[in-house]
């Protein structure tokens, strides 16, 4: 039985637009190749970190939303630490509450970019 994860990851701030997109990349292809389906994917961009880590002051945040199988989580957090780029991340189980709240905020955020 799958569930609904969310993971976030801080890429280093060092990065070029295209190690980034192509990080981003690995990771989502990591998901769909071990069964998982994205449900939503989401940039926020090069923003301050709360204290340094490994020296820097920023990092390039990432969302994804996925439903994949309890033994993947493992899987993509080995990958998260065997990647140089990654300089933080975490992943978690959405329980039935906050699934409602991200599809809400999902179409929320779809409508505005409609309009």
């Amino acid at each position: 039985m799958s569930n609904r994860y969310e993971t976030v990851f801080i890429l280093t701030p060092v990065l070029s637009d295209v190690q980034m997109k192509e990080a981003v990349d690995k990771f989502k292809a990591l998901v769909v190749e071990n069964g998982g389906k994205m449900v939503n994917e989401e940039n926020w961009g090069l923003r301050k970190l709360a204290y340094p880590i490994q020296k820097k002051s920023t990092g390039f945040y990432n969302l994804f939303e996925f439903d994949a199988e309890p033994s993947f989580v493992e899987k993509l957090e080995i990958a998260y630490r065997r990647d140089e780029r990654v300089i933080r991340f975490l992943t978690f189980k959405l329980d039935k509450y906050a699934q409602a709240y991200s599809e809400k905020r999902i179409k929320k955020s779809k409508e505005v970019k409609e309009n």
